[in-house]
C-alpha cells in the first residue's frame, strides 16, 4: 500500500506572509504590474546589486545567501516553496510515500534539458545523489555542508538516512530510507539541492563552482570576483516563453549608500542591504519603487560555548539581560523588524509565544555575571560581517551598541571584522568567541532553523552550529520531530527544544526583518521570496 501526499503542504505563515507582505511603501504597483502596457515586454538587462560576493556557484557546496541568490536562476530542485511558502512540484511531477514512511517514488518531469544540452531524467539525478552522498564518489569534492545534517552523514556513516536512490525507470526516481523522514520532500526543495548537468560536473570536476550548469532559466555567463555574475536567458527553458529578460548581472557593492546612488542614477535596478533611513529615501521618489521581503529570518549573536567564559551558562544569560534589544530594533531597523526572542520567526508553526524573553536589566545582570565568577567583568572579542545582511542591515552599527551595552556590566568586547567569505569561514572553524550572526530559512519547517544551527551533529568543523552548542536533550527532540508525522506532536517537540534554547542561552536573539528592497521604477513583476529565492522568469523592464 502506497498513500498519496498532496503538492501543496499549508503552512501557517501564509496570513502573516500576506500581511507584512501588503506593507512596502512608496510605488509598490511599479513591481508587480503594469496597466500601460498589453503585456510583458522581452529583452532587456536587469542589474541586480548587493552587498557581497558569491561564494561559489556549485549549490551544494554553499549555505549563505550571497551564493544561494544566484544559484537559483541556474538550478531547479525536484519541488519549490513558492512565495507564499506552499510546497510545489518543480522538476518532479509527483511524489508517493510507503506506509511505512521509508520509500518515497518520485515521478519526474519529461522533456526537460540541462543548459548544455544534455537530458535531465532518473540517471541524472541518480548520478547528483551519489555524488551528494558518497564521499568515495569521485566528484564528492567539496564539503557538501547541507547533505550531513540533513541526512545523519554520508554515506557509511552510522547514522546516515539513505539506504539507496535508483532510477526506476527514465522519470522514476526511488528514495528508500532506513528512518521515517517528515519533512523529506521539504529537503527536496532546499536550493541546495539543485539539480546539476552530470557531464558538466564530469568536464568541470573541482571547478564546477565556477562553470555551473542546471536546467534554470538563467545559463552562467561569467564571473569577476567581487565585481559581477553574469547569467544570460536559458533560450531551451522549459517553460516556453520565459524568462523575459536577456540577461542578468549581479553586482557587488559593498558600500550601502554606494548602491543606493547606483540605484539613483540608473546604475543597477534593484538593490538590496539597503541602510534602513534610505528607505524613506526611495519611497519619496517618484522614479522608484520600495517593496518589503516578507519576513522569514533571524538575526543573532552567538557565544562559542566551547570557550571560556562563555561556557557558563550564566556569563550567557547575563549578556542577554545587558542587551536593550529593542533599543537596538528602533535605532538601526527604521521600522522593519520586530524583537526576537526564539531561534525561528513566529510566524512559522511550532512557535513557542509561552516563552518569557529575558529582561533589559543591567542590575541583574552584573548579580548573574557576579555569581558566575566574574563581578569585574572580563575582555573579549565581538565579531560582525563587513557586509549587511537581510536580517541584519547594519551589523558594525549593531556590534557597536552591544560593545556599550555589555560596557555597562564590565565587560570590554573588542569588535572585529572580516570579509563575508572569510568571515564564514573563521566562524565555522571557531576562532570566534562572540559573533553576530542569522539564518533565513530555506524550508517552511522549524527543523531548518534548528538542526543546522543548533543541533549538537552539527559541531565539527566547519561548523554550521557557530555557538558550538551541545544539548543533546535539546538534539534528541529535534531527532524525534524529524521522525514524527503527525505536525501537532512535531510542534509540540519544537516548543520543548525552545525552552531548553532559552534557559541554556547559546544566542543572544535579537531581530526578525521585513528587508526592504528597492527598485527602479520601470521594473514590473518583481515579487521578493521569504526565502530570497526571487523568481526572475516574470520579471521585465518597462522602458
Amino acid at each position: 500500500m502506497k498513500r498519496k501526499s498532496s503538492f501543496i503542504v499549508s503552512i501557517l505563515l501564509v496570513l502573516s506572509l500576506i500581511l507584512s507582505a501588503c506593507g512596502g511603501g512608496g510605488n509598490n504597483e511599479a513591481a508587480g504590474g503594469n496597466s500601460e502596457n498589453s503585456g510583458p515586454k522581452e529583452g532587456g538587462t536587469l542589474i541586480y546589486a548587493r552587498g557581497a560576493d558569491s561564494i561559489s556557484l556549485d549549490p551544494i557546496n554553499v549555505t549563505d545567501g550571497e551564493s544561494t541568490r544566484v544559484t537559483t536562476h541556474i538550478f531547479e530542485t525536484l519541488f519549490v516553496y513558492d512565495d507564499k511558502l506552499e510546497l510545489q512540484p518543480k522538476l518532479a511531477e509527483s511524489y508517493e510515500t510507503s506506509e511505512d514512511g521509508l520509500t518515497w517514488t518520485i515521478k519526474l518531469k519529461k522533456g526537460i534539458k540541462f543548459q548544455d544540452g544534455t537530458d535531465f531524467n532518473a540517471d541524472a539525478v541518480v548520478f547528483n545523489w551519489e555524488r551528494w552522498m558518497d564521499p568515495a564518489n569521485p566528484y564528492h569534492q567539496g564539503d557538501f555542508p547541507y547533505y550531513p545534517f540533513l541526512y545523519g552523514g554520508f554515506k557509511g556513516d552510522p547514522k546516515h538516512k539513505v539506504e539507496h536512490v535508483k532510477a526506476l525507470d527514465e522519470s522514476t526516481v526511488e528514495f528508500k530510507l532506513t528512518e521515517p523522514t517528515a519533512p523529506f520532500i521539504s529537503y527536496l526543495a532546499i536550493q541546495m539541492f539543485g539539480i546539476a548537468s552530470p557531464e558538466a560536473i564530469k568536464k568541470y570536476g573541482e571547478k564546477f563552482g565556477e562553470n555551473p550548469v542546471g536546467t534554470g532559466p538563467f545559463k552562467f555567463d561569467s564571473w569577476n570576483r567581487n565585481d559581477k555574475i553574469v547569467l544570460k536567458a536559458n533560450e531551451n527553458y522549459s517553460e516556453e516563453g520565459k524568462p523575459y529578460l536577456d540577461e542578468v548581472i549581479f553586482r557587488v557593492i559593498p558600500d550601502n549608500s554606494s548602491r543606493l546612488t547606483a540605484l539613483q542614477s540608473g546604475e543597477v535596478d534593484i538593490i538590496d542591504g539597503l541602510n534602513p533611513d534610505d528607505a524613506d529615501t526611495i519611497k519619496a521618489n517618484s522614479q522608484l519603487s520600495l517593496v518589503e521581503r516578507p519576513s522569514f529570518n533571524i538575526g543573532y549573536m552567538v557565544f562559542n560555548t566551547q570557550l571560556a567564559p562563555f561556557d557558563n551558562v550564566k556569563v550567557r544569560q547575563a549578556i542577554n539581560m545587558a542587551i536593550d534589544k529593542q533599543e537596538i530594533v528602533d535605532a538601526f531597523y527604521n521600522g522593519y523588524a520586530e524583537v526576537a526572542k526564539n531561534p525561528f520567526p513566529p510566524g512559522l508553526w511550532g512557535y513557542n509565544n509561552d516563552i518569557e524573553d529575558y529582561k533589559y536589566d543591567v542590575k541583574a545582570a552584573k548579580k548573574l555575571l557576579a555569581e558566575a565568577g566574574y563581578p569585574d567583568g572580563f575582555k573579549t572579542e565581538l565579531w560582525a560581517m563587513s557586509n549587511p545582511r537581510p536580517y541584519m542591515p547594519q551589523p558594525l552599527k549593531v556590534a557597536e551598541a552591544i560593545q556599550a551595552d555589555l560596557k555597562e556590566i564590565g565587560i570590554e568586547a573588542e569588535i572585529k571584522t572580516y570579509e563575508w567569505a572569510t568571515y564564514l569561514q573563521k566562524s565555522g572553524n571557531g576562532e570566534h568567541t562572540m559573533g553576530l550572526y542569522g539564518w533565513t530559512g530555506v524550508m517552511a519547517d522549524p527543523d531548518n532553523f534548528l538542526y543546522p544551527n543548533l543541533s549538537s551533529t552539527n559541531t565539527q568543523k566547519p561548523a554550521s552550529n557557530r555557538s558550538f552548542y551541545v544539548n543533546e536533550e535539546f538534539t534528541s527532540l529535534l531527532d524525534q520531530a524529524r521522525v514524527t508525522f503527525d505536525q501537532e506532536e512535531r510542534a509540540k517537540l519544537y516548543q520543548q527544544a525552545q525552552e531548553i534554547f532559552h534557559a541554556d542561552a547559546p544566542w543572544v536573539t535579537l531581530a526578525h526583518t521585513t528587508p526592504p528592497l528597492g527598485l527602479a521604477g520601470y521594473v514590473e513583476g518583481f515579487k521578493p521570496h521569504p526565502m530570497e529565492k526571487e523568481d526572475f522568469t516574470e520579471v521585465y523592464l518597462n522602458k
